[in-house]
């Protein structure tokens, strides 16, 4: 426990370390925002439910991938700059891209990072068997996937069209909410086969 939550003080660390020339330090607030829940709701988890080095390196593993995003405001990760100074070629050129597509990384990532996480939960707290944690936990990552696309929709009725543009890093692109959830639940498919194949690998071998 002592390494877990040495990471999540780090982590938390990192949240105000990211301020430090940033480009963007008045958007950057309203990114943090979720990033300070997510750390309480980990340290919590670590102290009170132990879960397993799976799902603690899966949940930290995305907080970073958030973080990432939000020292840019997702809009403007430079990973072109970072792969043209240690390969000398740009992403978005040899792909094509027109758009800077660090979200859609992200958002793929919460479907392939939350299934163990909320299969883990759903085996533990309902008693479910893996495959059925495994099928269950797809519904709740496009759940709280659509949850979040909700919020910001009213980040973006709420705030200044700047603000809310920063912040929901939609770019011009009128189906970006179908989009994530898409590329999500894609992530989450492909993660809860896998999930499933590691946690019903035990019952397996003991029912041999």
């Amino acid at each position: 426990m002592k390494t877990r939550l040495v990471i999540i003080i780090l982590t938390a660390i990192a949240i105000p370390a990211s301020f430090v020339d940033a480009p963007y330090p008045e958007e950057l607030i309203l990114q943090h925002i979720p990033t300070l829940v997510a750390v309480a709701l980990i340290a919590f988890a670590v102290v009170r439910l132990s879960p397993t080095t799976l799902s603690f390196t899966c949940a930290i593993g995305f907080l970073w991938l958030h973080l990432i995003g939000a020292r840019w405001i997702y809009s403007f990760v430079p990973y072109d700059a970072a792969s043209e100074s240690l390969l000398g070629v740009s992403i978005s050129e040899i792909f094509g891209w027109q758009r800077n597509h660090y979200d859609r990384l992200v958002h793929f990532a919460s479907g392939v990072l939350g299934v163990p996480m909320f299969s883990e939960w759903l085996q533990r707290s309902c008693g479910l068997k893996p495959l059925a944690a495994a099928l269950l936990a797809i519904s709740c990552v496009l759940a709280v996937g659509a949850i979040y696309e909700v919020i910001e929709w009213q980040i973006a009725i709420t705030f200044s069209p700047q603000m809310a543009e920063s912040y929901n890093g939609q770019q011009g692109d009128v189906w970006d909410p179908q989009k994530d959830l898409a590329l999500a639940g894609l992530g989450a498919m492909i993660s809860a086969a896998f999930c499933y194949r590691w946690s019903a690998l035990p019952a397996r071998r003991a029912a041999n």
